[in-house]
């Protein structure tokens, strides 16, 4: 059993109050809190090492740049990726996907081929396919969920032909909590000669990842959300790809040499790092893992579902409530609807409790559409949440449909 007493006095701000009352922050598939190394060190890089990487040879410098390759290693360590040649510090999963979408599609898509995402897709890993594809006169095909929040993977076989180029899927749903059955997706897609894109901004927090075990081609996530800065994440790609890609952006520290004739590209990762890294950033990411592996993973896991059951528990038992993704092994995510109220009312009404709770379409649109809703509620737990405060959110969301109802 994790000893949460500790664990929250490890994170400042959950110890602040709203509106005068204790702050109940579950809004963590959107951005995690921070814990106080991470606060401390991003303060005392700022205070004590704030020089640029790779480019002096000054103290700063050299010291910054030692700590940046030695974040890109804990990184690896953590995602099983088999070299740190794989391993490319982006501004998060949003620029990762983006930069292989450019990336890779310059490379590989053309006129006539088609790029498979699904259904239960964020907007990063929807609009920069759609993008391509409309710039490269391709095809955007969608692998569907079912109303229980299933992806149904069955039926990509029939979506991939030759012209498939690759796939890109969620490893769990920031709006329906779905887990789907990754490891079968990368065996059917691979079977077809088909690479596979993942997008991991909630799977690395609820269960994490061994990107060499799944076999996946890209991974990505954001470390604002692994309880790391915002404005960092990590692209993972296997070296077959990234070695033949061209570079999603030109700038300082991705050359090789540059000259008005031509110009050569850097080794890898940093072919793709172009500009001022965000070491800072970076370093601080490293130091959120090893707060993280600090903890045995299965015990996090089991505190973040017994928060989830016992707030869908009680939830459940609110008439005209909905409970939109019920798949057995989700994520500690849960998102509803209450018939004859909006979910902003509720939300509002919940923030003036002190409960922080995301409303709206989540990024995630066409789910919205697939069950005709122009919105949810969403509560997304993390391993510092309580069972008290999921009563709390059950209890504030009973007062806000009383009071919204009448």
């Amino acid at each position: 059993m994790l000893d949460l007493k500790k664990i929250r006095a490890d994170f400042p701000i959950l110890s602040r109050t709203v509106y005068g009352k204790p702050l109940i922050y579950l809004d963590n598939g959107a951005t995690a809190q921070k814990p106080a190394c991470v606060i401390e060190t991003v303060d005392r890089l700022h205070r004590t090492l704030n020089a640029n990487v790779h480019r002096g040879v000054h103290f700063l410098s050299e010291e910054s740049t030692v700590q940046y390759e030695a974040a890109r290693e804990t990184v690896r360590q953590y995602i099983g990726a088999e070299s740190t040649a794989e391993v490319v510090f982006t501004a998060g999963a949003t620029a990762g996907i983006n930069t292989v979408a450019y990336s890779f599609g310059e490379r590989y898509i053309g006129a006539g081929d088609n790029v498979i995402v699904s259904e239960m897709e964020h907007h990063s890993n929807i609009v920069p396919w759609q993008i391509i594809c409309q710039r490269k006169g391709a095809e955007l095909r969608v692998l569907p969920f079912d109303d229980d929040g299933r992806l149904c993977i069955e039926k990509l076989p029939e979506l991939m032909d030759e012209r498939t180029r690759i796939v890109a899927v969620t490893q769990a749903s920031n709006v329906l909590g779905t887990c789907p059955d990754l490891p079968e997706v990368v065996r059917m897609a691979h079977a077809a000669g088909v690479p596979v894109l993942v997008d991991g901004c909630q799977g690395i927090v609820h269960g994490g990842v061994d990107v060499e075990a799944l076999d996946c081609d890209f991974y990505v996530f954001s470390g604002h959300k692994l309880y790391g800065p915002t404005g960092v994440g990590v692209l993972y790609g296997k070296r077959k790809w990234l070695e033949q890609m061209p570079p999603f952006m030109g700038g300082g520290d991705m050359v090789g040499t540059v000259t008005f004739n031509g110009t050569t590209w850097a080794e890898l990762p940093l072919k793709f790092e172009a500009g001022t890294a965000n070491y800072i950033g970076a370093i601080g990411m490293a130091e959120a893992i090893r707060y993280l592996r600090q903890f045995d993973r299965a015990e996090i896991a089991a505190q973040e579902q017994r928060v989830l059951q016992r707030a869908s528990e009680w939830l459940e038992r609110i008439p005209g409530l909905r409970i939109y993704g019920t798949q057995r092994d989700k994520c500690s995510i849960v998102s509803f609807t209450v018939e004859g109220t909006h979910p902003y009312d509720i939300g509002m009404i919940l923030d003036k409790l002190g409960i922080a709770v995301r409303t709206g379409t989540h990024c995630a649109e066409p789910v919205m559409t697939h069950y005709g809703l122009t919105g949810m509620c969403r509560a997304s737990f993390a391993f510092y949440n309580t069972v008290e405060e999921a009563d709390a959110l059950a209890a504030g969301v009973e007062r806000a449909v009383g009071m919204l109802r009448g």
